[in-house]
This record gives structure tokens, sequence and C-alpha cells, in this order.
């Protein structure tokens, strides 16, 4: 029994001898360094509220339209003898596209104009003899008639001829050939299209609330899918009489210049309605501003003796151009605010600034 007893005892010992080296170990590893307890800083990247002029815009999408545009048809019947142009030919006005066989008209027309001559000297006999009442005033009659009728028969024939020879109608561009050579052509029949690309029109449409803020002659700027970002400029050429009823807006049509005929009839086009004035906007990057439901914010640097910390502002937004939002209320210019990662930041967070790194707002979209 005794033996249990100090077999019991050196056991607790060691226990307590053992126990007490790890619990020192143990509480060596795991005590936190000297300044834990703080906020560790974040590294951020700064922007700062800069104050920039935007001109007053308005915003709509509408297409572009030739500013004229036929499917080239013949008037007369034919068959088709010569083709002069290919798809997709710019062409002038009066350029020949198409000729029909003409054989059997220029022969009507030799017919014709022998009757023609025959007419006109007996006319000029009639003409010699009826001063000296050699024939009737009405024999006289009937010889002016006939040349006149004649004449005009050749007449009639020559531009039934003229009508077999196809010109354009105006400068413009070519569309696919819809024919070909020994084809007979009825009265009518669609030969090619002819559009004039050079000017264009910019066709859109407005709410009838911004009727008032539109005028003849103002300028705007359109963008297409074609082109990404890049922008065409023209001015505002016609607004239409009366508003939809249907839709409650007011159709406009503006003119843009197009010498090399890169905008096309058809086009998608993003339409900015520019106002002659400019206003100064306070703006920061999109990247720094969080919207939500219950109001927008962004994060502010403020500099205390401690060193830089940020702080939470609820601010006012306007419009967002190239990347930039306007700030109408919570921010004032030359203040500085955390550009980006705004969930990665606390209120309150000490922060240093990454100097090496910058924003570009136009390479961030808006909202």
């Amino acid at each position: 029994m005794k033996i249990f007893v100090r077999f019991l005892v050196a056991l607790l010992l060691l226990g307590a001898i053992f126990g007490g080296i790890f619990g020192y170990k143990f509480l060596v590893q795991f005590q936190p360094p000297e300044g834990a307890g703080e906020p560790r800083p974040a590294n951020i990247t700064a922007a700062e509220v800069e104050t920039l002029e935007w001109r007053g815009q308005r915003s709509a999408v509408g297409g572009l339209t030739a500013v004229d545009r036929v499917n080239v048809s013949t008037e007369a019947a034919g068959t088709i003898d010569v083709i002069r142009f290919d798809s997709g030919d710019a062409v002038s006005e009066g350029d020949v596209l198409i000729e029909l066989d003409k054989s059997v008209d220029n022969a009507e027309l030799a017919g014709l104009e022998t009757e023609a001559e025959l007419a006109r000297i007996e006319f000029e006999r009639a003409e010699d003899l009826l001063p000296r009442r050699a024939i009737s005033q009405s024999e006289f009659d009937v010889a002016r008639a006939r040349l006149d009728s004649a004449e005009a028969a050749v007449q009639t024939q020559q531009a039934r001829i003229r009508q077999k020879t196809i010109e354009a109608p105006f400068d413009g561009l070519l569309g696919l050939r819809e024919v070909s050579v020994g084809q007979f052509l009825s009265p009518g029949s669609s030969i090619v299209e002819l559009r004039q690309l050079d000017p264009i029109y910019a066709d859109f449409t407005l709410p009838e609330r911004f009727l008032s803020d539109v005028e003849e002659g103002q300028r705007i700027r359109i963008s297409t899918g074609a082109y990404g970002d890049e922008t065409f400029e023209g001015e505002i050429t016609a607004i239409e009489s009366g508003v939809s009823p249907e839709t409650r807006s007011v159709p406009i049509r503006a003119t843009l210049e197009n010498p090399e005929g890169r905008l096309r009839p058809g086009m998608f086009a993003r339409v900015t309605i520019l106002e002659p004035m400019t206003r100064k906007v306070a703006t920061i990057p999109s990247t720094a501003v969080s919207f939500n439901t219950y109001g927008d914010f962004a994060i502010r640097i403020n500099e205390t003796d401690e060193g830089l910390t940020t702080e939470r502002v609820q601010i006012e937004t306007g419009e967002t151009r190239d990347g930039r939002v306007e700030v109408t209320q919570g921010l004032e210019p030359g203040d500085r605010v955390v550009g980006a990662g705004l969930v990665k930041v606390r209120p309150g967070q000490p922060v240093t600034i990454d100097e090496t790194m910058t924003l570009d707002p136009d390479e961030v979209s808006g909202r």
C-alpha cells in the first residue's frame, strides 16, 4: 500500500513539472506582440475630388438614315445590253449604270426621222405655194400639222431611247447588283440600291418634357457599335412639328458630315445632345463611390496627429461621365478619398497611401 502511494505521488509530481513546462511554452508562443490590439494600417490608392467643366447634355438612342435613298429601276421594258457598274461602286449624278438593247428603237427612230423630213419638205412647198394662191389655207394647215406631228413622234422616240440608258440620279454609293447582262427588265424592275452617304442623318427621339431644351443648330455627338468610343459630331437640322401621341416623344433629325463614308444607314447610334453652356462640377472616380439603395457613400481620408485615418461620408451624386461621378453634396474639392476597394477599408482605420498606383477614370465604367 505504501508503495502504491509513493508511486502515485511521483506521478503527480512529474505531471506538475511537465505541465508547467508545456504551459510556459504555450504562453510564450501565443502571447500577442506589443501593439497587436491596435488596427493595422491598410495600403490604399487615393483619389482627389477634382473640379471639372462639364457641358450640359441629354442622351438618346436612334439610328442613321441616308439623306437620299432609291432603288434604281427602269421606266421602259427591254433586255440588258451593257452593265457599267459593280456592286459597291461610288457613283456621281449622271453616271451610266445600265444600257438596254436599243436596236429596234433606233430603227423606228430612223423611220420617224424620214417621215419628219418628208413632212418638212411638204410644209416648205406649201409655204411657197400659199402666197400665190396655188393651195388653200386648209391644205397649208394640214401640211403644218403633219410636220408638227412627225417632229413630235421623233421626240417621243428619242425620249423612249433615253429611257433605256439608266443613270445615277445623285451622288452616292451603290449596293449589291440585282441584274445580269441579257436579263429582260419590265418597267419598275429593281436594278441596284443607291444611297447618298455624305452628309448623313441621325434620327432619334426625346421625351416631350425636353422639347424646350432643344433647337435647330444645336450640336450633337454620336457613337456607334462599329467604332467603339470614337465619336462623330453634327447638328440638329429638323424637329418634328408634333409630338407622338403613342409615346409622347418628339422625333428629331441631326445632320453629320461623312466624307469618308464610315457611317452607314441603319447603324444604331447613341446620341448626346450638347447644351451651349458649361458648368463646374466636383467629381471623383466611380470606383470611389459605393452605390446602394440607402444612399451613396465614399470613404474620405483625414489627416490626424496619429496619421491618416478613414471616415465614411454620405454623398449625393449627379451625372456619370467617362468613369467619373459628379458629387453634389458631402465632399469638397481637394478632399481625398479611397479610390478603390471600399469593402476592404473600415471607417476609422489607419491607412497608408500607395503612391506608385494611380487610377485612370477613362478605364473604369460608370454606374
